[in-house]
């Protein structure tokens, strides 16, 4: 099954938007769901660069051939871009994903025809990479699986095109970096490609507890978790920690205060200024994912411990759409209105 409204060459050079977050630097938000921007059916998100990227490579190197599966554990958003893309370039995909992963996302990869796993999310994301290799282990020359954990195209990709896309944007001005840690492909392939450029501090965070609802992120800092081959934690200058309720709180302060403020576009990419102004909103409102409003507050905790002054100038990725998530309860309260 394959989706005409996919356009590859429009994953990449998203728009930089301002944000007025009370720090005094310029902070500045990377809008990322415009990757696969179609006034039709959206956009994509993050995920949209590598799960390109990883194709990409893995077409050049053989690994995937016209009569394999790919197949791919994911929390969401790396599932539901590679179902768009890989089935729009003709094969059959499955993803494995936790019963609990948000409706909108699972709704893009069943949109997309690809086959869905569910695993308990009681049992943790972990079983639902191990229920990843128990069907490929079934049955290895069927699958091709990219691998976002371990494939060097995850950071690759972000070295090679959001390092850039930011210095160039900035015109080199850019000073911090601040990204959540889910693969680490963003912040280790984003902040050495920044680190290559300049004199850029860059700044990961994780989620404070292990039972978290930042969708997206996981959990590192204790305990027997599965440490992701493509985060290098060397690339990081600094590591924060952020909870839930705080992250969520700061993605619904961006709500508000844009409710009825104009956004401000640095750069609107290779898009036209107006058409990123009229996407930057849903139903007339300014909704960012919960790993937007975590990266809010890891600026605020530089702020808070005198390391930004007005020189600044922060760039944050603005991984997707809050929209995706309404149907989570915790993000549901947050989407209603304050009455």
């Amino acid at each position: 099954m394959t989706d005409a409204g996919i356009d590859e060459s429009t994953i990449g050079d998203t728009p930089l938007v301002g944000l007025d977050v009370d720090v005094p630097a310029t902070v500045l938000g990377k809008a990322e769901w415009f990757n696969l921007y179609a006034a039709d059916h959206g956009g994509g998100s993050v995920k949209s660069r590598i799960a390109k990227g990883m194709l990409d490579g893995a077409e050049a190197d053989g690994e995937l051939t016209p009569e394999k599966t790919v197949i791919e554990p994911s929390s969401g958003n790396t599932g539901s871009e590679l179902a768009r893309l890989a089935a729009n370039r003709g094969y059959d995909v499955e993803i494995v994903v936790p019963d609990n992963a948000s409706g909108g996302k699972v709704e893009a990869i069943r949109d997309a025809g690809a086959e869905i796993h569910f695993v308990d999310a009681d049992r943790g994301y972990d079983a639902v990479i191990e229920r990843c290799e128990e069907i490929v282990a079934e049955d290895p020359d069927a699958y091709y699986r990219p691998n976002q954990y371990a494939n060097p195209n995850n950071p690759g990709t972000h070295e090679r095109t959001t390092a850039r896309e930011i210095h160039e944007q900035t015109d080199g001005d850019v000073t911090h970096f601040v990204a959540g840690v889910g693969t680490g492909g963003t912040i280790t392939g984003t902040g050495r490609g920044l680190h290559d450029r300049g004199d850029v501090q860059v700044v990961g965070f994780e989620p404070a507890n292990p039972l978290h609802a930042i969708d997206g992120l996981k959990f590192l800092r204790s305990g027997d978790h599965y440490h992701p081959e493509t985060y290098d934690e060397s690339v990081l200058d600094e590591k924060r920690y952020v909870d839930t309720e705080t992250a969520y709180q700061r993605a619904r302060d961006l709500r508000e205060r844009f409710q009825e403020r104009e956004i401000p576009v640095r750069d609107a990419g290779q898009y036209d200024e107006a058409v990123v102004r009229d996407h930057l909103r849903v139903d007339g409102q300014f909704v960012v994912g919960t790993s937007s409003g975590a990266a809010i507050q890891a600026v605020h905790q530089l702020d808070a411990d005198d390391e930004l002054d007005a020189e600044d100038v922060v760039v944050v990725p603005l991984c997707d759409r809050g929209d995706k998530y309404a149907d989570i309860p915790l993000w549901e309260d947050y989407l209603e209105d304050d009455d």
